[in-house]
């Protein structure tokens, strides 16, 4: 079986981009592996369509990214098999969070998408444009972290622990101006 783990978002404006900086997060402090499975991590970015070539490739598919949740606080994880999304996900996110979503669909129509996961947190609002991630969901990536170390264990991959990289530090300071809100 092949896995992929995409992270998808605009890291242009700061929670926005934390499927992109949860990836780069994962890269940086594991090393996955199965003696049958291969295991990918891709930077997405806000491609959608384009990554239909990729996607197609691959039998098990994880899209981290925001997602929007009626009635919730920013912060709120959830991870769900995207052909059960839990009621209260209205997918009326960012430009990048509904092109996503269109390409699943359109997969799916021709019978190409892979079964789906998505590892989603609800995101802070900004108005100006920010990189980073603002301290609600900063503190939300442990349990992003935690949900997906046991999803890729119940596949039986092996999660090696082999850097303590905190994940701001993967996101140029310079960038990062303007986000303790």
């Amino acid at each position: 079986m092949k896995i992929l783990l995409l992270g998808i978002g605009n890291v242009l404006y700061a929670d926005e981009g934390v499927g992109v900086h949860f990836v780069n997060y994962l890269t940086e402090n594991y090393r996955f592996s199965h003696p049958e499975h291969q295991i990918d991590l891709v930077d997405g970015g806000t491609l959608a369509h384009s990554l239909i070539p990729t996607l197609t490739q691959y039998d098990h598919l994880v899209v981290i990214d925001t997602v929007n949740a009626a009635g919730v606080d920013a912060g709120e994880v959830y991870f769900f098999d995207f052909d059960k999304a839990p009621a209260e996900i209205d997918w009326q996110g960012s430009a990048h969070e509904v092109e996503m979503l269109q390409t699943l669909i359109m997969m799916e129509l021709v019978g190409d998408r892979p079964k789906t996961f998505v590892l989603g947190v609800t995101p802070t609002v900004l108005e100006p444009m920010h990189m980073g991630l603002t301290p609600k969901i900063h503190a939300a990536i442990p349990v992003m972290e935690s949900a997906m170390l046991n999803h890729l264990r119940e596949l039986g991959v092996t999660c090696e622990r082999i850097n303590n990289i905190e994940i701001n530090s993967l996101i140029p300071t310079a960038y990062k101006r303007g986000i303790d809100a």
